[in-house]
């Protein structure tokens, strides 16, 4: 669908897209009929503005409106739905998902063109959603660094190796995210002895949330 592609931005997105789409067989270059913004969401108003309007321009964020690619009409975005590493190549991409926002059939078939050539699972994400989509993937993905570093911060208080929930953590997503503990068996003298212990430390109020969240 589209023969050129120029990806802007070389940043772990930007690294990691050109690097499939040249596997895939695609001509990156300066000119492309597609300008790909893979940029900080802060910049990507001002480097919409900065391309002359004729080609069609998108941006990989998760957050970011259509609006901010103002004045393209021809506009789309596709947002790996992928923790990405710089150095980590194309195959992080595989078997990930990918949220397709457009505002034409067109321009939704091109988007949806994207991410197939990507090696994404497409879905359609409405743009008055996007705030609400990635709320949960930063939960999702941001939040699970949080709580392991706050768990391997209380075991390695108590003697055991930080690295022993990594395991743990990896079986639990295998398990497809299968609720055990005492929250599920409903001991709340666990859950108070708990809160007992981190009651004067610095993650009690998380504990508390956590706990509430997951109450059946």
């Amino acid at each position: 669908m589209f023969d050129e592609i120029t990806v802007i931005g070389a940043g772990r997105a930007g690294t990691t897209i050109a690097a499939r789409l040249r596997e895939r067989g695609l001509r990156l270059g300066d000119h492309g009929e597609l300008r790909l913004l893979c940029v900080p969401d802060r910049a990507i108003a001002e480097v919409a503005r900065s391309i002359e309007p004729g080609p069609w321009v998108a941006h990989v964020s998760g957050a970011t409106p259509l609006a901010a690619l103002e004045p393209h009409a021809l506009r789309f975005s596709v947002h790996p739905l992928q923790t990405l590493a710089k150095d980590g190549g194309p195959q992080q991409l595989d078997g990930a998902w990918g949220g397709v926002t457009a505002e034409s059939e067109e321009a939704r078939g091109r988007g949806l063109w994207l991410a197939e050539t990507l090696g994404l699972h497409p879905f359609i994400l409405a743009d008055d959603r996007r705030a609400l989509y990635h709320a949960g993937a930063s939960i999702a993905s941001n939040f699970l660094v949080t709580l392991y570093r706050v768990a391997a911060d209380l075991v390695e208080r108590a003697g055991a190796p930080p690295e022993a929930l990594v395991p743990l953590m990896e079986r639990t997503i295998a398990n497809g995210f299968q609720l055990t503990g005492p929250i599920a068996r409903g001991d709340w003298s666990t859950v108070d002895r708990h809160r007992e212990v981190l009651h004067d430390t610095a993650y009690a109020e998380l504990y508390d949330a956590l706990a509430e969240a997951t109450r059946p």
